[in-house]
């Protein structure tokens, strides 16, 4: 997947709605997920959810398939007003 695809603004704003969700300050998520190492934010998930996690994030076709999704779109434009 290609970093300037994606809209600045929602990455910020999944970034927050997921460091909330795992009680990681977006900050701290973002920088984990840009350096790879992503065992911090799994230990805060359940094993279901760490899973699906892990097949996202090593599968760029599916990490644009989420960004693009319906419910991706949502909750950009509801944290967007």
């Amino acid at each position: 997947m290609n970093r300037q695809n994606l809209d600045p603004n929602q990455v910020n704003a999944l970034l927050d709605t997921a460091g909330k969700k795992l009680g990681i300050p977006p900050e701290k998520l973002k920088t984990a997920l840009e350096s790879g190492k992503y065992d911090k934010i799994l230990g805060n998930l359940n094993q279901k959810d760490s899973a699906a996690l892990q097949k996202v994030l090593q599968n760029p076709k599916l990490m644009e398939k989420l960004m693009h999704s319906p419910q991706a779109k949502a909750l950009y434009e509801k944290l967007s007003k």
